[in-house]
């Protein structure tokens, strides 16, 4: 018969130690002097064995209970409870001494390889200036959405809407380190980036204006310690002149007229199939097919693809991020490689279409060529104002040819002197 709790109340000390039976194993230890807990007695590995769940009142009958529905789930899965409980307490001790500035200062010091020391310095300033301060010195279990984004709205107040986002998601990643490493179970930083003020309209973007230049940031960033993904997505970002996103959201289905089975195919009919939602215009016209940008591909830009189809080629997406293949790369990806190796305000990943259109436009007038400024816009998507989608849609398709040959001009230009795209994978490949 189950014990109730009037009986373990009422349970007092006697002549020896003894049991009150409750079921299922566990029982009520009372005593001489009257000090009660909680016991289960079980059998694992054909031995017996005790595991005392605490003491009486402080732990209630219904809380034994559960514990001792949880140490029998646990046997069913051939797991000693014993041991089961020895962890979990280790656990959160260990998360309980886990404070956030200690566990960011290991985080830190993990990322250093892959930083350059200006971005570490700048991490671990931004740290001392706004996260430590607020909640540095509480244990990681105890730090919510609520502490953090009011942390995040000072930072705001003074203006840094920009400082706030990365900060943000720098705490993210010290969760998610934590995560890792069985401190905490959830990331709170991870909810409340559209809770931010959004950062206000900008003017033009930082973008390199020479051919030298822009040679030297591939150089650059293929030479950095960043992953051989977002190495080969800058180059075909900057090989194609299309928005960041469209890179960051490609799939391999978007792909036309490329011989995967023969790397030294030149697939001169290759092209770039990017559906019109994907395409940064009014949202009236996203609609319409004429809106559908068609990019043809120089022998640089299939050279790149044909090294990444070894790394993605059998998912999706041809950028998928390091938490889910299902999921896109990271949208500052990039322009955190970027930043991280030395090209922070000179350049970024939208900064290639300035700088594709400059060029270009620039090499038209020194070699007399006036005609090529329409065919550079029709690269780039430019809706001419009061051009209608089916004229638009045409005039891509007349010129294509042209664009072809201007895509592998400007191919040949870029990727002088670099390395084949093949050696960027580093020995990877899935």
């Amino acid at each position: 018969m189950a014990l109730t709790d009037l009986q373990a109340r009422k349970a007092a000390p006697r002549d020896k130690d003894y049991k009150l039976a409750d079921s299922g194993g566990l029982y009520l230890f009372v005593t001489q002097k009257g000090f009660k807990s909680w016991r289960l007695k079980y059998r694992f590995a054909g031995k017996e064995k005790r595991l005392v769940f605490g003491p009486y009142p402080e732990v209630s009958l219904a809380k034994a209970r559960e514990e001792r529905d949880r140490a029998r789930a646990a046997l069913r899965e051939h797991r000693d409870p014993m041991v089961e409980e020895r962890k979990r307490k280790l656990t959160a001790h260990a998360a309980a001494g886990a404070t956030f500035e200690r566990v960011a200062t290991q985080w830190h010091d993990a990322q250093r390889a892959r930083w350059s020391p200006v971005q570490a310095k700048k991490v671990i300033q931004a740290f001392k200036r706004d996260v430590f301060p607020a909640f540095g010195t509480m244990p990681l279990i105890d730090i919510d959405g609520p502490i953090i984004l009011a942390m995040l709205r000072e930072v705001e107040e003074r203006g840094a809407i920009d400082s706030a986002k990365r900060i943000r998601q720098h705490v993210s990643a010290v969760f998610s380190y934590g995560m890792a490493e069985s401190l905490v179970a959830t990331d709170p930083a991870a909810t409340i980036g559209r809770a931010l003020k959004p950062i206000g309209k900008k003017g033009k973007q930082p973008a390199l204006r020479s051919i030298e230049d822009a040679r030297q940031l591939l150089f650059d960033m293929e030479r950095s310690t960043s992953s051989p993904l977002t190495k080969l997505a800058s180059r075909l970002l900057a090989l194609t002149a299309v928005r960041p996103g469209v890179v960051r959201t490609a799939q391999w289905v978007e792909f036309e007229g490329i011989d995967w089975t023969d790397d030294a195919s030149p697939s001169p009919e290759a092209v770039w199939r990017i559906p019109p939602d994907k395409m940064k215009l009014e949202l009236s016209d996203k609609s319409e097919e004429g809106f559908e940008h068609v990019v043809p591909l120089a022998s640089q830009a299939i050279e790149v693809l044909r090294s990444l189809q070894r790394l993605t080629g059998t998912i999706a997406l041809l950028f998928p991020s390091i938490r889910s293949t299902r999921i896109p790369m990271s949208e500052n990806a990039i322009g955190y490689m970027y930043f991280r190796n030395g090209y922070s305000g000179r350049h970024v990943p939208h900064g290639w279409r300035a700088t594709f259109s400059t060029i270009m436009n620039e090499r038209a007038v020194a070699l007399n060529r006036p005609d090529d400024r329409a065919i550079i816009d029709a690269m780039l998507a430019h809706k001419p104002k009061g051009v209608s989608a089916s004229e638009m849609a045409y005039n891509r398709a007349l010129h294509m040819a042209r664009r072809r040959q201007l895509a592998t001009e400007w191919g040949d230009l870029l990727v002088q002197g670099l390395q084949p795209a093949s050696q960027l994978l580093g020995g990877q490949c899935r």
